[in-house]
C-alpha cells in the first residue's frame, strides 16, 4: 500500500511511495505528529539519480522490519534535494558542521523544532567497514531520545545557535586585477598537469573555472599557464570517460585523477554548462562536443512539454554504468571482428578492463580529428554503438523541471545555436522559455519544479531568479525579441527587493520564504552557479543591453563581498570571478544592424565569441532595447557599435576592426 508520498510531485519521492516505511513531506504536519506522538524526526534527503540513495533504499527503507522501527519510533521526512535546496541546504550545512563531511543520502535527526541532534550520510543495512547498522543507529538514537532529553535538546540547541550565527565574513572590498592574479596563483597551485583539472581524485567539471580563465586576457592578464590549463582540462574531460563517446553528454564527476572511471549519472546542469563552454571555443573538438551534447539534450532530456528534465540515473538493472560500458567481446558482437577489434583500439577497451567485472568506459584519447576516412569510419561506428546500446536496458529519468537548471539549458543551447549555426538549438531554448513562463512564473515569482507542465508548490530560490534571468537575456540576444528583456529585469527587480543582503550580497531564499532553522546564504559555487554568482551574470548583462544603472550597481555592490572567497577557494568563486573578470574592463556591448545577410552574420559571428560579450543583433535602430537605440546601419551597411566601461567606439563595418577574442 502506498504510503503519504504517493501523491508528490517529485520522481525522487515517488520512487519512495511503496516503501513500507510511512514517509511523509517536509511541512508542518509531520512535526506536528512528532509533537502529538513525542518521537523524533528522521529527515533523509536525496535525489533520483543518487546511487548511494538507491542502495540506502533497496538496504533499509524496502525492509519491512527497518520500515516497522521506523514507524514505531520516529516520524519519517524525506526530500528531494533539487526540488527542495534550501532544506537541503540548511541541514547540509549541519552535517558538515558536525561530522565534518556531507554527501547524499543524507539522514539527520531532529527535534520538534527542527533542531538537529544526530547527522550522517549512508548507513549499511549490517556494520560494514567500521560503520554500524542503520538499525543499530536508529535504536540508539530512540533510546536516546527517551532517557538523555536534556541532552538532545541542548545538542540541538547548540547546532542550531551555530549555523544561525554562521555568516559570509562580512568583509567587503573591490576585487580588482591584483585580485584576480592571486587567484590565479592559487588555482594554479591546484592544476593537476598529468591530467587536468584541479584538485585530486574525485574530480569534478571545472567549468565555471575554465569560464574565468576565458576572460582573464579581456581583464588585462597575460599569463601563458591560462591558455595551458584550459586546453588541457578541455580536451580531459572531452576525450575521457567523463563524457559518453557514443551518445554525448557528460556524467557527473569522475572517482579518479584521470578522468577515467565517472559516476554515470548524467545532469542536466553539468550538460547544460558544459554544451555553452565547449561551443564557445570555436575549436573542431570544441564544436564536435558541443553538438553532441547538444544533440543529446534534445533527444534524451527533452519533456514533452518542451522542458529539459533533470537527470538521467546512475544504474539500470540493478548495476552501476551497466548501460554504458562494454568489453572487446561486445564490440566484436555488435560491430564484427574486424571494425570490434579496431573500437577496441579506438575507445581504449581492453581485456582487463578499466571498470568492475572486466568491462570499460568508451574513451578517445588518441584520435586523428583531420582525417577524414578515420572520421567516417568512426562515425558509422558510433551509430552502430549507440543502435546497440539501446537494445539495453536505459537509466530511469528524473523528469520533473527545474526552473535554474532550464535557465542554464537555455543559455547553454543559445551560444549553441548561434555559434553553431544550428536555428534548431535555438528554437529549442526559446520552447524551454516558454514553459517556465507558462508553468513557472505566476504574479512575477517564480515556482522551482514543475512536472507533466503542472508546477510544484515550491518557492523558486535565488538559483532560479539568477539562472532563469540569465537564459531570458539569452533569448533577447538570439531573437531580438524585447519581450524576454522586460521578463528577465522583472525577475532581476524581484531578487534584488527579496533576496537582497544588507552588505551588498543575497541571501538563497526569499524574505518572505517559509522560516528555516537559519537563513541559507552560500555565494561559492558547486556543480552549478551559487545563486550569488548567477545573479551576478545577469545583472551585469542585464545593465548592458538596457543601460539601467541599479543593475551595474547591484552587480558592483555584491562582487564586492566575494573577494575573501576568491583569496581562500577561487576553485569555489569561479562563476563569481568571470563576472567580475568582465566587469573590470566592461563588457563588451555590441550592436550590430543592417541587412541580413553575409556581412552581417560575420560581424555577429566574431561578436559572439568574444569572451562575456553582449551581442544583439537587428535591422535597424530600435528603442525597445536600449543597447539597439540610434543604431544605424553605415553607407547601407551593416555595422557594429562596440562599447566598453561606458565608452562606444565608432562603429566598424569590417570584422578586421572588431576586438580579437
Amino acid at each position: 500500500m502506498p504510503n503519504r508520498l504517493a501523491h508528490a510531485t517529485s520522481p525522487y519521492l515517488l520512487q519512495h511511495a511503496d516503501n513500507p516505511v510511512d514517509w511523509q513531506e517536509w511541512g508542518q504536519e509531520a512535526f506536528e505528529e512528532a509533537r502529538r506522538r513525542n518521537v523524533p524526526i528522521l529527515l533523509s534527503v536525496g535525489y533520483a539519480a543518487c546511487h548511494w540513495c538507491h542502495v540506502m533504499a533497496h538496504e533499509s527503507f524496502e525492509d519491512e522490519t527497518t520500515a516497522a522501527y521506523l514507524n514505531e519510533h520516529f516520524v519519517s521526512i524525506k526530500v528531494d534535494r533539487e526540488e527542495r535546496p534550501d532544506v537541503d541546504a540548511v541541514y547540509m550545512q549541519a552535517t558538515t558542521a558536525m561530522t565534518g563531511q556531507g554527501g547524499w543520502p543524507m539522514t539527520v535527526v531532529l527535534d520538534h523544532e527542527g533542531n538537529p541532534f544526530f547527522a550522517g550520510t549512508y548507513f549499511p543495512d549490517q556494520p560494514r567497514q567500521g560503520q554500524p547498522a542503520f538499525t543499530q543507529v536508529l535504536q540508539a538514537l530512540s533510546d536516546a531520545w527517551a532517557n538523555r532529553g536534556e541532552e538532545i535538546r541542548s545538542v540541538g540547541a547548540g547546532v542550531r545557535d551555530h549555523l544561525q550565527q554562521l555568516r559570509v565574513s562580512g568583509e567587503v572590498a573591490p576585487v580588482t586585477v591584483d585580485t584576480m592574479r592571486a587567484a590565479l596563483e592559487k588555482l594554479a597551485d591546484e592544476f593537476d598537469p598529468m591530467s587536468g583539472g584541479f584538485g585530486v581524485a574525485p574530480k569534478f567539471p571545472p567549468t565555471m573555472v575554465l569560464e574565468w580563465l576565458r576572460r582573464l586576457p579581456g581583464a588585462g592578464i597575460e599569463d601563458s599557464r591560462i591558455r595551458h590549463m584550459t586546453n588541457r582540462t578541455l580536451s580531459a574531460l572531452a576525450r575521457g570517460g567523463l563524457y559518453d563517446q557514443v551518445g554525448g553528454g557528460f556524467a557527473r564527476y569522475c572517482v579518479d585523477r584521470g578522468w577515467v572511471v565517472p559516476h554515470f549519472e548524467k545532469m542536466l546542469y553539468d550538460n547544460a554548462q558544459l554544451l555553452g563552454l565547449f561551443a564557445r571555443t570555436g575549436t573542431p573538438l570544441g564544436d564536435r562536443v558541443a553538438r553532441e551534447t547538444a544533440d543529446f539534450l534534445l533527444c534524451e532530456l527533452r519533456t514533452e512539454q518542451g522542458g529539459f528534465a533533470s537527470a538521467l540515473d546512475a544504474d539500470s538493472e540493478g548495476e552501476e554504468g551497466r548501460f554504458y560500458v562494454w568489453t572487446p567481446a561486445q564490440l566484436r558482437e555488435a560491430l564484427g571482428k574486424e571494425d570490434g577489434n579496431w573500437a577496441a583500439q579506438t575507445f581504449a577497451v581492453t581485456p582487463s578492463g578499466t571498470f568492475e567485472g572486466g568491462t570499460s568506459v568508451l574513451q578517445r584519447r588518441h584520435e586523428p580529428d583531420d582525417d577524414p576516412t578515420f572520421r567516417a569510419r568512426l562515425d558509422d561506428v558510433r551509430r552502430r554503438l549507440l543502435a546497440a546500446r539501446e537494445e539495453r536496458v536505459r537509466p530511469a529519468r528524473d523528469d520533473k523541471i527545474v526552473a535554474a537548471w532550464n535557465g542554464l539549458a537555455i543559455s547553454g543551447l543559445v551560444d549553441a545555436g548561434l555559434l553553431l549555426h544550428e536555428p534548431r538549438y535555438v528554437d529549442a531554448a526559446v520552447e524551454a522559455g516558454r514553459l517556465l513562463v507558462d508553468v513557472h512564473l505566476v504574479d512575477g515569482r517564480l515556482l522551482r519544479v514543475s512536472r507533466d507542465g503542472v508546477a510544484g508548490p515550491h518557492a523558486g530560490v535565488l538559483e532560479d531568479y539568477g539562472c532563469v534571468a540569465a537564459g531570458f537575456l539569452a533569448l533577447a540576444q538570439a531573437t531580438g525579441e524585447a519581450t524576454w528583456l522586460a521578463r528577465a529585469t522583472g525577475l532581476l527587480d524581484v531578487a534584488l527587493d527579496l533576496f537582497a543582503a544588507d552588505d551588498g550580497g543575497f541571501y538563497d531564499t526569499a524574505a518572505d520564504a517559509e522560516e528555516l532553522l537559519a537563513r541559507p546564504r552560500d555565494p561559492s559555487d558547486n556543480a552549478s552557479p551559487s545563486g550569488f554568482s548567477a545573479l551576478l551574470h545577469a545583472l551585469v548583462t542585464a545593465h548592458a543591453l538596457t543601460g539601467e544603472g541599479r543593475y551595474r550597481d547591484a552587480a558592483e555592490r555584491a562582487v564586492a563581498t566575494i573577494a575573501p572567497l576568491a583569496a581562500q577557494a577561487p576553485r569555489f568563486a569561479g562563476w563569481s570571478l568571470a563576472a567580475a573578470a568582465t566587469m573590470l574592463t566592461g563588457p563588451l556591448e555590441i550592436a550590430v544592424v543592417g541587412p541580413a545577410g553575409e556581412e552581417r552574420d560575420a560581424l555577429a559571428d566574431h561578436a559572439r565569441r568574444l569572451p562575456g560579450a553582449v551581442v544583439v543583433v537587428a535591422d535597424g535602430p530600435r528603442d525597445d532595447i536600449p543597447l539597439l537605440s540610434g543604431r544605424t546601419p553605415v553607407e547601407g551597411r551593416p555595422a557594429a557599435y562596440v562599447c566598453r566601461g561606458f565608452v562606444c567606439e565608432r562603429p566598424v563595418t569590417s570584422v578586421a576592426d572588431l576586438p580579437t577574442p
